[in-house]
């Protein structure tokens, strides 16, 4: 276990640093009685009605959820879950907030991206950083359904740069602005309260623009290939006039206010992949226990084994490291921006992924246009995009992993890497072989003793992390913001770290409140994840230094100079 003298900002900083601070996610985070019961009666609350109002099909046909479903929704208490109860709401955490999500995810992934729209990111702004004014006046309706929130983030030039939005807002005497511009992508979009980003000569601010402000224009809808029953909107601002009132936060926050309200959406999104892929792999077993061929039925053939016991597998490990970035959160830590990135990351390529193999086992039957399949695999192609494109937010993880090792380097120390600064230019083996000498890797002794295995081998892996990310560094300088390959495998390998540690703690805790002879089918699951997980950071560090980055690039630039597929010789 390491000692520190004060808790870490981030666990997941610290492993890139090669530390392993294992009292922050022992023992596995958990609601309390109090809130896992109340939680537990909005879980069947929502499910009760859901079950038998809401139809998948009919929201896609009718591309909306209906007003219906959320004034029921509402007034089952479902659309203010975290909002506190002075103002209407149920006062979860962020954990008892995600696992009533999950159930909506569970339901259909078109009503999991409303409530997420609404919720997670649409009202976030006003609850996190609003005035008591903005809280008393949005917040209940807000809540109970009466209305439904947007978050204006997108424009037609600014998408993963979200720095450079060029919608503008011009301050006026009085403290209110006058907002022109366009954003496109943005559900909820014909709603009641939106929060709007946009630039202004204060830097970027965050506005509150109401469904009836003169000069909004959200007529125009997108056809979208999935979540159809989302109301997705451009919308278009000319001279509108927002109150000083309705400005969250100050002048100059706005930027800072849209990313830790991404941070905080993230969560959601990747707990709703896990409801939604509890609801797939039932499907998928049901189905396979059914149809038969060959005289057998489908689940019996080898081929069928592995796509189910993959998706079991990768879910329980997702299903972990959801709910430990969810604790860290409700423990108090600030820093959880890369947990929460590597979280959507990981959930939505899962859903991914996992919809093809379940697509696969189906067969032709998924083809067919009202299959709920084919349903699920349109919807799911958007999650790898939105709310921070998986690329990007790659990036980000391996960036700010490779900051926290520079500035822990005497050498390096203070290092901005968006800064000029001279390659250091030290060879790769000197490296390797200094860090050997310095970095010893921490022990994850809280770790119940039959996964002992499984624990020696992820602080290994946490000291290699440090150890190729140093050495990243030394090699590349400043260039290494531009190696998105190697920032790739960086991001790849700590985020399977990350997975791993959260499937020992969970698994440990249900090994001391149940017993392992009691937990065996867990342990199982438990142990392949990890090991699976343990043989994919391997190959990541091994790729670092042997690839074919150079070959792939010269690939890329000559098919960008012909055009296209365009190879010399005979056919």
């Amino acid at each position: 276990m390491t000692q520190t003298h004060e808790k870490p900002r981030s666990f997941a900083k610290s492993l890139f640093a090669g530390k392993l601070p294992s009292e922050m996610v022992f023992p596995y985070p958990h609601l309390d009685r109090t809130e896992g019961k109340r939680v537990k009666e909005l879980i069947s609350s929502a499910n009760e009605f859901l079950t038998d109002a809401y139809k998948p099909q009919q929201v896609e046909a009718e591309r909306w959820i209906g007003d219906d479903i959320i004034t029921g929704l509402g007034e089952r208490g479902l659309l203010g879950l975290y909002v506190s109860s002075e103002y209407g709401g149920q006062g979860l955490s962020q954990t008892g907030y995600c696992r009533v999500m999950e159930e909506f995810g569970a339901h259909d992934a078109t009503l999991s991206v409303v409530m997420g729209v609404h919720q997670s990111i649409g009202m976030k702004p006003i609850h996190l950083f609003g005035s008591d004014d903005q809280k008393e006046r949005f917040l209940p309706d807000l809540a109970s359904g009466r209305k439904l929130a947007g978050f204006a983030l997108t424009e037609p030039n600014a998408g993963s740069d979200a720095h450079s939005i060029s919608t503008w807002a011009d301050r006026q005497s009085d403290g209110s602005y006058i907002l022109n511009g366009e954003k496109r992508w943005i559900g909820n979009g014909d709603k009641d309260v939106l929060c709007v980003f946009a630039n202004s000569d204060d830097g970027h601010v965050a506005l509150i623009v109401e469904k009836d402000f003169p000069g909004l224009d959200s007529s125009h809808r997108y056809d979208t290939l999935g979540l159809r029953g989302n109301s997705l909107r451009r919308l278009r601002f000319r001279n509108v006039k927002v109150p000083a009132d309705n400005v969250i936060g100050k002048p100059g926050e706005g930027f800072r206010i849209a990313m830790h309200t991404l941070n905080n959406g993230r969560m959601s999104l990747g707990t709703g992949a896990v409801g939604s892929a509890k609801n797939l792999i039932q499907k998928a077993i049901a189905h396979t226990q059914e149809r038969e061929q060959f005289g057998r039925p489908l689940a019996e053939f080898e081929l069928v084994e592995d796509k189910i016991g993959w998706m079991v597998s990768y879910l329980y490990g997702l299903e972990s490291m959801s709910y430990l970035t969810t604790g860290l959160v409700d423990s108090g830590v600030k820093d959880f921006a890369i947990e929460s990135a590597m979280t959507k990351v990981a959930a939505s390529e899962y859903i991914w992924y996992a919809t093809n193999r379940v697509f696969q086992l189906y067969g032709g039957a998924a083809y067919m246009a009202d299959s709920p399949i084919a349903k699920t695999l349109r919807d799911a192609r958007i999650f790898p995009v939105f709310e921070g494109a998986n690329d990007v937010l790659r990036a980000f993880t391996a960036l700010s992993g490779l900051k926290t090792v520079a500035d822990s380097l005497d050498d390096l120390r203070g290092l901005s890497l968006s800064d000029p600064v001279a390659s250091i230019g030290t060879v790769a083996e000197y490296v390797v072989e200094r860090i050997s000498r310095t970095v010893s890797p921490d022990k994850v002794d809280q770790a119940h003793p039959k996964l002992r295995r499984q624990a020696d081998s992820v602080s290994d892996q946490v000291a290699r992390l440090r150890a190729t990310t140093e050495k990243l560094l030394r090699i590349h300088g400043r260039e290494v913001e531009e190696r998105q390959r190697q920032q790739k495998r960086l991001a790849h390998a700590a985020t399977d770290i990350y997975a791993q540690i959260a499937t020992i703690s969970r698994t440990t805790a249900l090994f001391e409140d149940q017993g392992v002879e009691m937990s065996g089918r867990e342990r199982y699951i438990a142990t392949s994840f990890c090991d699976r997980a343990a043989t994919r950071v391997s190959h990541q560090y091994n790729r670092v230094d042997d690839n074919d980055d150079d070959q792939l690039r010269s690939i890329a630039r000559l098919a960008y100079n012909r055009g296209g597929y365009t190879p010399l010789g005979p056919a």
